[in-house]
């Protein structure tokens, strides 16, 4: 139980981020709905894979109270190298990625988004603290905690039946 008092206190619907066009956006517009939260890039080798099942199961649920929510980062081998206008027309016209997507972050690091910080300290675990890659996957539920992590070679797809349970679904 020890690992229990190490957990972050609060939620993810305490944090303002900041969206692609640089627009403040309070996480607590997300209360009551299940999120899944990713770091992207546009050249990564699992960008095809990800971005379309992204885009496949945001359109199967985002009637059923789930969001994504997509932070672009060019910490990985900088796979990530676009301005904000250039990721947003990346993602938007090649994946039809109707999902929100926010400003380029840092998930690593000193300068690491404080929203990564909260995600980190609150699923830690086999991954360790750092995010190791492109695409890592936080998936939260709807009082705005985080109920697990997926690796990035975890397909969005596979976390379906994790997603379901978080939304009533199963």
């Amino acid at each position: 139980m020890a690992s229990q008092s190490k957990k972050p206190q609060g939620s993810i619907h305490e944090f303002i981020v900041k969206d692609a066009r640089g627009n403040d956006v309070d996480l607590s517009t997300y209360k009551g709905k299940a999120l899944l939260i990713v770091n992207v890039a546009s050249q990564c080798g699992l960008t095809n894979s990800n971005y379309t099942e992204l885009s496949q199961l945001y359109e199967k649920y985002k009637n059923q109270d789930f969001e994504i929510l997509a932070f672009p980062c060019n910490q990985f081998g900088s796979q990530e190298p676009g301005n904000n206008e250039q990721i947003l027309e990346f993602a938007c016209t090649r994946f039809k990625a109707e999902y929100p997507i926010f400003d380029k972050v840092d998930v690593n690091g000193d300068n690491a988004a404080p929203v990564y910080k909260f995600l980190k300290a609150s699923k830690g675990g086999l991954f360790g603290d750092s995010i190791k890659w492109n695409f890592s996957k936080f998936l939260v539920d709807k009082d705005g905690h985080v109920v697990d992590r997926y690796a990035p070679t975890t397909s969005p797809l596979s976390i379906e039946k994790d997603l379901k349970k978080l939304l009533g679904a199963a």
